[in-house]
């Protein structure tokens, strides 16, 4: 049984290069130390129109947004319930695609996987064949935009071109460690959902969840009988259109804090924001190139996190710990079975190429390289 550890405060700080949680700007930080104030009072109102038409703004979107107080997970268990019936296809090529298959398996859905070795990438080939060849068909295809554990960006746009062609299929995106640092035509792909947490490339403080929807899915909600309460999309938006507020009670602080970031993310922009992680991105790969290698497929690496082979056969572990205590700077090892195979660097939020090239010196220092 775990024992109780008890929580003092009194720890150093530390700089985040995690896939999340990143970065947050002290000013938004400091946007959460306000007095509470009702959920249904006008002042709420104010801060919840506020953050989602700004989000859809930035997002440069016209679809339904919804922000909830939750974990992106919520979105796969709500937009699984919400838009399929019986049969959902869901490419895996990593932890976390592989467990967006089995979120919808535990809701009793059959789901069918284009199995990929971890490190790989989703082809859209791949998924037109799974979709020609199904005689059943699919409601659903749900793709991972940016699988964490590999650090693979898969081609969404392109398998949402294709999916245009069937137009009784929706598709879902989890965007989660990417949407906000990789610039994404929402519209212009046929995306249905897409979805992330505030706590990875919008720089904000954990504890919400953001999704668009589309028109078509939020049709497709009103015919079945298995939709999700709390991730309804009927429920979400009927309640703003009527109230401009959330149906059930929000993280008032977090909204506080993502009122005050977003309005920095619209002064950067979109594009430019897109540009300055680009920017990173490429930093981060030359660097490990040069010392080890990149552990996804070439051509689909990740924009918001670099996934690193460990060629020097570095112990990882103990690398990141002497990182932490000598410099005051976190990243990751490997995920689950490559966690000694490889490390990672999340390159996101308000971090620049200056801020990344500090933590790759240390990684150097402690590493001996």
């Amino acid at each position: 049984m775990t024992e109780k550890r008890e929580y003092t405060g009194d720890y150093p700080d530390k700089t985040l290069y995690l896939p999340g949680p990143t970065e947050v700007r002290e000013d938004v930080i400091e946007a959460m130390a306000q007095p509470m104030f009702g959920h249904r009072m006008d002042r709420m109102t104010d801060l919840y129109t506020t953050i989602v038409e700004d989000t859809r703004e930035f997002l440069d979107t016209d679809e339904n947004v919804i922000v909830l107080t939750a974990s992106g997970t919520e979105f796969w268990e709500a937009t699984t319930l919400n838009l399929v019936d019986e049969r959902m296809l869901v490419p895996t090529s990593g932890a976390f695609s592989e467990r967006q298959a089995n979120v919808a398996e535990r809701l009793g859905k059959t789901v069918d996987r284009i199995e990929y070795e971890w490190g790989e990438a989703v082809k859209p080939a791949d998924v037109r064949a799974a979709l020609a060849g199904s005689d059943e068909g699919y409601d659903a295809v749900g793709v991972v935009m940016n699988e964490t554990s590999t650090g693979v960006r898969n081609p969404v746009e392109e398998i949402g071109d294709l999916l245009g062609e069937y137009p009784d299929t929706y598709f879902v995106v989890d965007a989660i460690s990417c949407l906000g640092g990789d610039y994404i035509d929402i519209e212009a792909h046929n995306i249905d959902c897409i979805f992330t947490s505030t706590q990875k490339a919008f720089a904000m403080p954990p504890g919400l969840a953001v999704c668009t929807v589309s028109d078509d899915a939020y049709e497709r909600e009103l015919e079945t009988e298995s939709a999700s309460w709390y991730g309804g999309f009927q429920r979400c938006l009927d309640y703003y259109d009527r109230k401009g507020q959330t149906h059930s009670t929000p993280a008032i602080p977090v909204m506080l804090a993502y009122r005050k970031q977003m309005k920095h993310m619209l002064d950067e922009g979109h594009r430019e924001r897109d540009r300055r992680h680009r920017e990173m991105a490429e930093y981060t790969r030359e660097w490990a190139r040069k010392h080890f290698a990149l552990y996804p497929e070439a051509g689909y690496e990740s924009q918001t996190v670099t996934c690193i082979e460990n060629t020097r056969r570095i112990d990882v572990a103990e690398t990141v710990e002497a990182v932490s205590e000598e410099y005051d700077m976190v990243f990751s090892s490997g995920y689950g079975d490559i966690g000694e195979e490889s490390f990672r660097i999340g390159h996101m939020g308000e971090h620049t190429v200056e801020s990344i090239r500090a933590l790759t010196d240390a990684i150097e220092d402690v590493a001996g390289l």
